[in-house]
């Protein structure tokens, strides 16, 4: 009978290394990635997406139909988008990707689609989204072992038609910024009763957010340059505009405490 010898020290020693090359190896070709929901403010009282699945496509695969992958959605189900205004968001996943080129993402909804106007409940038709989904281009890379942050963000306002005879449709208007390559904007107007709506223009590009009760704001997923802030108050107050914001990549940029004035009573 042969009898096994064990192991020397530098045998394990040798197996320990290969084992540890080898986990090193798969962390350096996957990605962390996040994924959050937020929202560019509207004028409903909900609007209820019903959120099944998120899939990502790789642009290194030629064929629209292959290259798509399912990530893992935290919690499927209907969300309020009017929840996430004013820089709030929520996380829809947290996993570790494949690194490498992406293209397109897409949101795959059920059936549960609803928008409230005036606390009335109406159904939100939405047209294939629940076949070939809600599609969008991102056209990035997750680079090995970098954590990814990417913000889907609906414009609620754009995004709802309604038809002639009083039904609504969802004909979606998405935008999407990752932290890594976009700014942000900050500030506060007085006074907060004004309940402004904030408009951050660049070129033929507009970006929007409902300030707090507090008056305060934030908009996110802003790209690099000279912004002019449009304030639209409520009925009862005069409009403001703020000229020369610079925007600059990753950093928040402060307005102040922006004043606006009420309207003139001549007797």
């Amino acid at each position: 009978m042969k009898v096994l010898k064990p192991l020397s020290f530098l045998s394990l020693l040798i197996v320990a290394m290969i084992f540890v090359q080898c986990s090193d190896d798969d962390t350096k070709s996957t990605t962390p990635v996040k994924i959050r929901l937020t929202d560019a403010p509207a004028q409903f009282d909900k609007v209820n997406i019903d959120i099944q699945a998120i899939q990502i496509h790789s642009s290194s695969d030629e064929s629209e139909e292959n290259g798509w992958q399912e990530m893992n959605l935290l919690n499927p189900g209907v969300y309020d988008l009017l929840e996430f205004n004013n820089g709030i968001d929520t996380l829809l996943v947290d996993q570790d990707m494949p690194s490498g080129k992406v293209s397109q993402m897409r949101l795959i909804l059920g059936e549960n689609n609803t928008i409230v106007v005036d606390g009335v409940e109406h159904d939100l038709d939405t047209p294939s989204a629940q076949t070939s989904g809600l599609k969008f281009q991102i056209h990035d890379d997750f680079i090995a072992g970098i954590e990814y942050k990417l913000w889907i963000d609906f414009d609620a306002a754009r995004s709802i038609v309604t038809t002639g005879n009083g039904t609504y449709k969802l004909k979606p208007v998405i935008r999407t910024f990752n932290e890594a390559s976009t700014g942000a904007i900050s500030g506060t107007i007085s006074p907060a009763e004004a309940l402004p709506t904030i408009h951050a223009v660049i070129g033929l590009d507009t970006i929007s957010t409902i300030a707090e009760e507090n008056g305060e704001f934030l908009i996110k997923g802003l790209e690099a340059g000279t912004y002019k802030l449009a304030v639209e108050p409520i009925e009862g107050y005069n409009k403001k505009e703020v000229e020369n914001i610079a925007v600059t990549i990753g950093n928040i940029t402060d307005a102040g405490s922006i004043e606006i004035d009420a309207v003139v009573q001549n007797n």
